[in-house]
């Protein structure tokens, strides 16, 4: 079975009560992987307390790959190669570099983020 590495847009969504997105996380949820970079994004977004009590609840529902020397490593190389011409920033490189090393299939609304990925495609259309 394929692991999907959820980007934050996606969890984001979720959270919000997307329909897409909350379909797309239930058919995948055993398979759904996270980056520490979009726990941290996560948590940088949350109002209060009981926000923050909630993804405590929902984050633990996903398995959590830790940023390792092979991951900065790789994402290192994405944003010296992909910074000049799509002006990456390091939390996209970490992102796309965790799936990279999990073998994930990367789901995002930002696919512009991401041009290291061939033919990647919205994980759904925003409406």
């Amino acid at each position: 079975m394929t692991k999907i590495l959820a980007d934050t847009d996606v969890l984001i969504d979720f959270l919000r009560g997307n329909e897409k997105a909350v379909e797309l996380v239930r058919e995948n949820s055993d398979t759904i992987i996270v980056s520490p970079i979009t726990i941290t994004e996560l948590y940088a977004g949350a109002r209060n307390e009981k926000e923050r009590n909630d993804l405590d609840s929902f984050l633990a529902l996903f398995q959590n790959i830790p940023i390792d020397s092979e991951i900065a490593k790789s994402a290192g190389n994405l944003k010296r190669e992909f910074f000049k011409s799509h002006n990456l920033g390091m939390a996209d490189c970490l992102i796309a570099a965790t799936a990279i090393a999990s073998n994930a299939k990367l789901k995002t609304l930002n696919v512009k983020h991401f041009p290291m990925f061939k033919n990647l495609e919205s994980a759904y259309k925003k409406g």
